[in-house]
């Protein structure tokens, strides 16, 4: 599902999604789907770009605190200009890696993409079945190579976003044995930190 286009950078893996309205399309998208952690990926007619985390939202509203001077009663309808909503949501989004083809079957290459997502591409939600393959690689192994790079990039909340997608990873099972328990040694390494950070 379409969500919005880019807008913005704030650095080379950390990119804003202005999300679509109802003003721009018909079945805009709902609060439940971009939520925190939503797997995204940027791509367009010509090629795909990245896979992004949501991991943070910002809603815009410019009439907020607007103390200009108020008309003393209701306005006259017939009088009054077409009123525009000027109201955004804005989702931050950072890169994670890149959905690769080969053969007819596609696999994640995690890290930072190398190339620079232009202005106005657009942003999709992933299905689950992409998730999956995102997290796989060339060789069909499961793969889980953005853990560090989430925890330093994933803005202020990065630690709960990381615990969050390993917990999605871990109960999608498509990670088996000792890759599974490895996903639950992290998680619980991970609350364990947070715990003793926050109690200091």
């Amino acid at each position: 599902m379409r969500l919005g286009k880019v807008v913005k950078s704030n650095s080379h893996c950390d990119y804003i999604v202005e999300l679509d309205d109802e003003r721009s399309r018909a079945n805009s998208p709902t609060p439940d789907d971009y939520g925190f952690g939503c797997f995204v990926r940027l791509n367009d007619s010509d090629r795909h770009w990245a896979v992004g985390l949501v991991y943070n939202t910002q809603l815009f509203n410019p009439m907020f605190l607007n103390m200009g001077p108020r008309l003393s009663s209701e306005p006259d309808p017939v009088f009054a200009p077409d009123l525009i909503s000027e109201t955004r949501t804005l989702l931050w989004t950072v890169l994670i890696g890149t959905l690769e083809a080969e053969n007819g079957i596609s696999y994640g290459l995690h890290g930072i993409p190398r190339v620079v997502v232009p202005i106005n591409t657009p942003v999709e939600t992933m299905t689950e079945d992409e998730i999956h393959r995102f997290h796989r690689n060339r060789e069909g192994q499961s793969q889980f190579c953005y853990y560090s790079h989430l925890l330093r990039c994933g803005g202020t909340f990065a630690a709960q976003l990381t615990r969050q997608v390993l917990l999605e990873l871990i109960d999608s099972h498509l990670f088996k044995g000792e890759e599974q328990r490895a996903l639950n040694i992290l998680c619980k390494e991970l609350s364990w930190k947070e715990t003793m950070g926050a109690m200091r």
